[in-house]
């Protein structure tokens, strides 16, 4: 009767002698570390849920002043309203944005390392440099497009032509004999008017200068016959007669010289979707976290959303576009193809 009691109540996987079964034992264990893989996770997603819980740095790769600073100084206040944690700029100038951009490749993958850079680092640096230390595409992870920069071809006030059509003629009947400013070799300046070259099939001198200063002063002078040079910088020359601004090259007319038709509208052949544009970006190091990706684009668009700052954006001549990753990252492809075909037309190297 007693060892039937026994029997009874002697819990499952115990042996009569007191020992744990093996399989009962691996059981145990079993759900243990699942308990413990789940803990793990819980407090993986509680963790990204709660993103960000410190300051987070936003790397720019330029000077305190440049187009990308002040607007990255303006989204980096509207994040550190919306996270409660400080968002802080750091300046990294200087190797052309390698610096910079390599202090951000670097970076450790939770977020709180960020970086606001423009279309120099991420698509034209690839194409002129043949010694990159980093990858555009490969070593960062893209979040979202923030603003785009179109630029203006000007010609100097006494050159005989008031439209794009007009100066394409006098390229094609002097070849060689007009030229053209730059702020140096591999500025978007450069490239941009070689792309027009290419799309209209002409040709013309570069003239490089050191910064698009310097080369607006001889555009005035009449030292060069053209640039192609920002909206932002531009605009007060335009404003006051100094030069005479022919077209946009964003698709879309700007809304800080809404005269202005864009080479689009020209009617020549080779321009009906002609763009070359200035951009700026959000972008982290390569393999970001997705929920943190999520959040800081999530967030990010809604910063774009905000009427004043796209008031703010505009009246430098600069436009607020949104584009999440995915697209972002298509969209940095592209153009490095499109830079890329512009610096080998010209052979541009800036290392060789």
């Amino acid at each position: 009767m007693a060892d039937a009691l026994a029997t009874t109540t002697r819990p499952p996987g115990v042996h009569p002698n007191g020992a744990v079964s093996r399989r009962s034992a691996l059981h145990a264990m079993s759900s243990l570390t699942l308990g413990a893989a789940w803990l793990s996770a819980a407090s993986s997603v509680h963790a990204q849920d709660a993103w960000p819980i410190k300051p987070v740095k936003m790397i720019i790769p330029f000077p305190p002043g440049q187009a990308t600073d002040i607007f990255g100084r303006l989204f980096a206040q509207r994040l550190s309203s919306l996270w409660g944690q400080g968002v802080v700029v750091d300046n990294r100038p200087g190797g052309s944005s390698i610096i910079g951009m390599e202090a951000l490749k670097s970076a450790s993958a939770d977020g709180y390392t960020l970086g606001m850079v423009s279309s120099g680092p991420l698509s034209i640096n690839p194409s002129v440099f043949s010694r990159l230390p980093y990858d555009p595409v490969r070593d960062f992870t893209p979040i979202s497009l923030a603003f785009i920069a179109p630029l203006v071809l000007l010609v100097n006030k006494d050159l005989p032509v008031q439209t794009t059509a007009e100066l394409v003629t006098l390229m094609r009947q002097q070849p060689g004999r007009l030229s053209y400013a730059s702020g140096g070799p591999g500025t978007s300046q450069h490239l941009a008017c070689e792309l027009f070259k290419m799309a209209t099939k002409t040709f013309a001198v570069h003239i490089p200068y050191k910064g698009s200063g310097p080369a607006l002063t001889d555009l005035i002078a009449g030292q060069v016959h053209f640039m192609i040079d920002s909206v932002s910088a531009a605009l007060p020359h335009i404003q006051a007669g100094r030069v005479r601004p022919l077209a946009v090259t964003s698709l879309q007319r700007n809304a800080a010289v809404p005269q202005v038709p864009s080479l689009a509208e020209s009617g020549l052949a080779g321009l009906e979707k002609f763009e070359a544009v200035g951009w700026a970006g959000l972008i982290g190091p390569a393999n970001l976290p997705a929920s943190v990706v999520q959040k800081i684009s999530h967030d990010f668009a809604s910063v774009l959303r905000d009427e004043s700052l796209i008031q703010r954006v505009a009246q430098s001549g600069s436009v607020v576009r949104a584009l999440p990753g995915a697209e972002f990252s298509q969209f940095i492809r592209d153009e490095v193809v499109k830079w890329g075909g512009a610096a080998k037309a010209s052979n541009t190297r800036l290392d060789s």
